[in-house]
């Protein structure tokens, strides 16, 4: 291991270093695969966010890419990090998805499991996915159809048991851009086939997280995955690591040769959509948003609102919509806004508008203060 645990990264170091691995210093020239496996997937509760954030990180980026990867099973959409739904590779959903059953695992011994004690779930979980292997069902279907099996139980509570257990696609037409669909699952080897068998590796995932999120502590890598116990994995890599502290005197690990732009590298205005990663994916995230405007932007039900970034830091929130023909782009600073930045977020909503409503007949960005 090279230590240098007596160098400090500032709060702005630790921006620009998040911010060049996340492509959002700069927009890269790679496929839209590439960049969703460079981010070890996108985090995908509903439908659209990602493609706003492929737009903001890949050159030239066309929404129909992503639309094509998921019809022709390259890339696809399944419950992962955080026990929440991304969007990632085929590869990677192998290799991926094995890794987070402890945590999806946890879950359903947790309170909310309860109402399952006693309850034969290997055998309720083996049902459920010869139905869906059969064909892709919603879970208003899987719902009555094990209810036909297991009157006795709480069908809604049996399908949360088998989302748990089983690696569950949710197919197309649900996550295309500017289609509508209810969501559907089938089984991820019903999807893409069996194929060669995975090899999951907890010391793989570790180093990719550094990769796209580094310099991180382990309280960061277990908050972005969801996952417990990664002290002794990360003592395992320490080898293969660099160390830092931040200013709080916290260790932090990266990789050797990943990017570590210096505290005045410029950062250029971006929008990040609903649910993205960037906001989620360490337990100290004031690198990149303050403890304050944190509370902003994730709501009581769950919801993680748009923002958008100036000098590298989420300085507010943004929603777009599009009424009788016309598209609008409502801009929420946290606080004024300096006039060179000001104009950039106008130029850069426009383009945003631009390409997630071609057809209107006006596109306009609106500043709420």
């Amino acid at each position: 291991m090279t230590t240098d645990a007596e160098t400090v990264l500032g709060r702005r170091e630790l921006n620009r270093a998040l911010l060049a691995r996340q492509m959002l210093l700069r927009r890269e020239p790679v496929t839209a695969l590439e960049a969703i496996e460079r981010l070890v997937g996108m985090q995908a509760q509903a439908p659209n966010p990602p493609y706003i954030g492929l737009w903001s990180r890949v050159e030239g980026f066309e929404f129909d890419s992503v639309s094509r990867l998921l019809t022709e099973r390259r890339a696809l959409r399944i419950v992962l990090m955080r026990g929440t739904l991304h969007l990632v590779g085929a590869r990677d959903a192998r290799v991926l998805r094995p890794l987070t059953q402890p945590l999806l695992d946890r879950y359903r011994a947790g309170p909310a499991g309860r109402g399952l004690d006693g309850v034969d779930m290997r055998a309720v979980a083996d049902a459920a996915r010869a139905l869906l292997d059969e064909e892709p069902r919603s879970d208003k279907e899987l719902r009555t159809l094990l209810a036909d099996r297991w009157p006795e139980q709480d069908p809604a509570l049996l399908v949360w048991g088998v989302r748990l257990m089983l690696p569950l696609v949710q197919v197309p037409p649900r996550g295309l851009w500017g289609k509508a669909g209810t969501a559907r699952h089938t089984t991820l080897d019903a999807w893409l086939g069996e194929g060669a068998a995975a090899e999951p590796s907890i010391d793989e995932l570790v180093l990719r997280y550094l990769g796209a999120f580094g310099p991180a502590s382990v309280q960061d890598v277990q908050q972005w995955s969801g996952l417990v116990g990664l002290r002794d994995v990360v003592e395992r890599l320490e080898p293969k690591l660099v160390r830092f502290r931040d200013e709080r005197g916290r260790v932090l690990y990266d990789l050797p040769e990943a990017p570590r732009p210096g505290a005045d590298e410029p950062a250029p205005v971006r929008f990040v959509p609903e649910f993205d990663n960037l906001t989620l994916s360490h337990a100290d995230r004031t690198r990149v948003i303050s403890d304050e405007h944190r509370k902003r932007i994730f709501t009581v039900n769950g919801i993680i609102r748009a923002t958008f970034l100036v000098d590298g830091f989420v300085h507010g929130m943004w929603k777009a919509e599009k009424r009788r023909g016309e598209a609008t782009l409502r801009i929420d600073p946290f606080a004024p806004v300096p006039g060179p930045e000001r104009t950039a977020l106008e130029e850069e909503g426009l383009r945003l508008l631009a390409a997630v409503h071609p057809d209107a007949k006006a596109h306009t960005v609106e500043f709420l203060s």
